[in-house]
């Protein structure tokens, strides 16, 4: 007689968070099934709702840390006297690449809860971390408007991540690599040097 399966497991929601960020990286958030992350694991397929509750949880969990690791590197950035608005674009371009599936799922809310209150408390944390950043950025380059400016520098870096994540910048980018590219579109257009 076989000995009876066991389900512990030393730490099922890092596992769980694990095998989903491989999913999302690799075939985007649709793939997604928690029956698939169960098996994934070695564990029963009911395992992952008791840290989750459903997809959407699992989802906002990964947003979650996202924003969390997201806040850390701006404030890596901005620690480490460099508090340059280009910098910072650089280091959310650089976050969407080397962190794929967070960066696929924390702005996308018909993926998550978007309301739950520590996913709410994790934006506000990146929100405000950036913010400071662009405050701290001589009013020459950044104008009076810090809220507008913020704006305007979270949607060059997110649209920028964006199309080269998407390879649409490939034969515009002529070889050149994806930070120095950003940071020469942020100066020209932000008013530095490119």
């Amino acid at each position: 007689m076989a000995a009876p399966r066991s389900y512990h497991h030393g730490d099922l929601r890092r596992a769980v968070l694990d095998a989903a960020i491989e999913v999302i990286a690799e075939d985007g958030p649709g793939a997604l099934s928690l029956r698939d992350l169960a098996r994934r694991a070695g564990v029963s397929h009911a395992a992952p709702a008791h840290h989750f509750k459903d997809k959407a949880g699992l989802l906002t969990a990964l947003a979650v840390e996202g924003h969390e690791l997201l806040a850390a590197a701006f404030g890596e950035v901005l620690g480490t006297g460099s508090a340059r608005l280009e910098e910072l674009g650089v280091c959310y371009v650089r976050f969407a690449l080397d962190h794929p599936a967070h960066f696929e799922v924390m702005f996308r809310p018909d993926l998550h809860h978007r309301d739950a209150p520590e996913l709410v408390a994790a934006q506000d944390r990146t929100g405000r971390v950036l913010r400071d950043g662009v405050a701290a950025m001589p009013a020459g380059r950044r104008g009076d408007d810090t809220g507008l400016a913020t704006i305007a520098a979270w949607s060059l870096a997110h649209g920028f991540a964006t199309l080269w994540r998407g390879d649409n910048l490939r034969r515009l980018a002529a070889g050149r690599a994806p930070e120095d590219l950003f940071r020469n579109t942020a100066a020209l257009l932000f008013g530095g040097r490119p």
